[in-house]
């Protein structure tokens, strides 16, 4: 038989704390982490150094910075300074005020190129064409200008005037430089030498040797950020008419959509109600040669954007004064759906606009007439009897047989200008009262009917009255 084997007990299971006779007799080899050491005062001596060290880089941070700020020191007669501009600090992360401005919920997800292909009729889009001029002038660009101020400061030199100083070699240098980097741009922190651009004297000048016309659609996007935050509104729109625009318009004509850093820029740039007006709005109207694709396009940021209810008046009433070229009813429709409750002389600019169409011999689109639906449908109160009876005979003349009843309908059932209705309060109540009087009323001759048939002895010469 095999023996057992006999089971190994421990004679002592509690030892004592600190006990050796488990440990294996290996030591650490290893150091201890960093993290394990006790921390431990710096000596005086390397702290000093450090301080050194940190004294030399931030001197350093500062000759460059005046070398920056100083290039056109070398031509006496021409300095561009570079103050520091609000909002563009250095150690700040390009976090201007108007990053703050959140009037869309829109993300790049939803757009990646905006594309408006399938809200474009084909037929609605030549009734727009009849209304649009056939004189394709090339529109005005910043090189335009530019020349243009070239002319006249050689014309105020001939005369003996003082000319305007020119821009030293190395700051045309510096910006042509600054624009090779605009066209390649996508995405980080922009050029320090273009931040300071919106608070020099010749922007315009110093701004056009960058090629503003060759920046990436990111680059443009940057720059919109940068000038309407910093710039006043007087500046910032001549950058939006010269420079914003056209960029928009020619991507738009050439690839049928617009791209998302563009679009977004567009946004950005009714961070500046009044400049938007004037530098976009206005003058996409005033060319003549607004397609409804342009349209569609502007138009969905005004209609997603929170725009203030005084500069939409102002648009409104320029719109309406302005000459009439197709689109410029969508953008109407457009302002007059955000229902804000606009003075008397707007809406009567507003009707004597629809009425110059009266004498109209060509057939009127279908926005001309939603525009006037619109219209009618959200201001119908606010309206005179006499401005009502003009739009009814308007309406026969320029019939549209879906939208004109619905016109008509909204114009006949309203009250007009300065009327009041009745407190519907005060009217149900009435209603509650006459009610009430018509069942005792009913009650009462329902008693007395039984009162003779029940009792016949009364004399009933009484109850006739």
């Amino acid at each position: 038989m095999s023996k057992k084997r006999s089971r190994i007990t421990n004679p002592e299971p509690f030892l004592p704390l600190g006990s050796d006779a488990f440990s294996t007799g290996k030591k650490r080899s290893k150091p201890p982490k960093h993290h394990q050491l006790e921390d431990k005062l710096v000596p005086s001596t390397v702290s000093s150094k450090i301080l050194k060290e940190a004294l030399l880089q931030q001197k350093e941070i500062r000759r460059e910075e005046e070398n920056d700020n100083n290039v056109a020191d070398h031509n006496p007669s021409t300095k561009i300074v570079f103050p520091q501009i609000h909002g563009l600090k250095d150690n700040e992360n390009d976090d201007d005020d108007v990053d703050d401005f959140e009037g869309f919920s829109e993300t790049q997800s939803q757009f990646g190129q905006w594309n408006f292909e399938d809200d474009i009729n084909e037929e609605e889009e030549k009734l727009l064409d009849a209304f649009l001029s056939k004189d394709d002038r090339p529109e005005r660009t910043l090189a335009d200008i530019i020349v243009e101020k070239i002319k006249e400061k050689d014309a105020q030199v001939s005369s003996g005037a003082q000319p305007m100083p020119k821009l030293d070699n190395s700051i045309i240098e510096l910006y042509k430089g600054v624009g090779k980097l605009l066209n390649k741009y996508t995405s980080g922190k922009m050029p320090k030498a273009f931040k300071h651009v919106p608070s020099l004297q010749f922007w315009e000048e110093v701004l056009y040797l960058t090629e503003p016309d060759k920046w990436s659609p990111n680059a443009m996007y940057q720059a919109t950020r940068i000038f309407a935050s910093n710039m006043g509104v007087k500046k910032v729109e001549r950058f939006y008419k010269f420079v914003l625009l056209p960029r928009v318009r020619e991507d738009i004509q050439k690839n049928k959509r617009l791209h998302f850093a563009l679009y977004q820029s567009l946004k950005k740039a009714l961070y500046k109600p009044a400049a938007f007006n004037k530098g976009i709005l206005f003058p996409l109207c005033e060319s003549k040669t607004c397609s409804l694709r342009e349209a569609v396009i502007v138009g969905s940021i005004i209609e997603k954007v929170s725009i203030p209810p005084l500069h939409s008046s102002v648009a409104l009433l320029k719109l309406a004064e302005m000459e009439y070229y197709g689109t410029t009813s969508y953008f109407i429709k457009l302002l007059i759906e955000k229902k804000y409750a606009l003075p008397y002389r707007v809406l009567d600019a507003l009707v004597a606009h629809f009425m110059k169409f009266y004498d109209e011999s060509r057939v009127m689109p279908v926005i001309w007439h939603q525009s006037l639906l619109a219209f009618a449908q959200r201001y119908k109160n606010e309206l005179t009897k006499e401005d009502k009876d003009d739009l009814n005979t308007l309406v026969e003349r320029q019939r549209h047989k879906l939208v004109t009843p619905e016109i008509l309908r909204e114009l006949n059932n309203s009250r007009n200008r300065g009327e009041k209705d009745s407190d519907p309060m005060s009217i149900y109540i009435l209603s509650l009262l006459l009610r009430s009087m018509s069942f005792i009323f009913v009650s009462d001759m329902h008693a007395s009917f039984l009162l003779l048939v029940t009792i016949p002895s009364i004399p009933t010469h009484g109850l006739e009255s």
